[in-house]
């Protein structure tokens, strides 16, 4: 009874570690692989570093990015960290 009693902190603390940590965590990560295999040629983005542009073409793993000024830019697709406007042609 006594070795019971002290694995029930240890359980409890595990099974709130899941909820609070773990699971939202992993939801976080399914919705970010979920974005960046949803990319398509037109869309606004962010890139983790900050560059906001607009996607000029895509490939499994690279994604060229036009920006404002008309220069064309390279990154890797892990590298796009939010959309912030998708395109017109992926509406329709």
């Amino acid at each position: 009874m006594q070795n019971m009693t002290t694995l029930i902190p240890l359980i409890l603390m595990f099974v709130l570690f899941y909820f609070l940590l773990i699971r939202p965590q992993q939801k976080r990560q399914k919705a970010v692989r979920q974005m960046q295999t949803d990319l398509k040629k037109g869309d606004k983005i962010v890139t983790i570093g900050g560059l906001h542009g607009f996607i000029d073409s895509i490939d499994e793993s690279k994604v060229v990015i036009k920006c404002g000024d008309g220069s064309r830019l390279t990154y890797d697709r892990n590298a796009i960290r939010e959309v912030t406007e998708v395109s017109k042609t992926a509406e329709v």
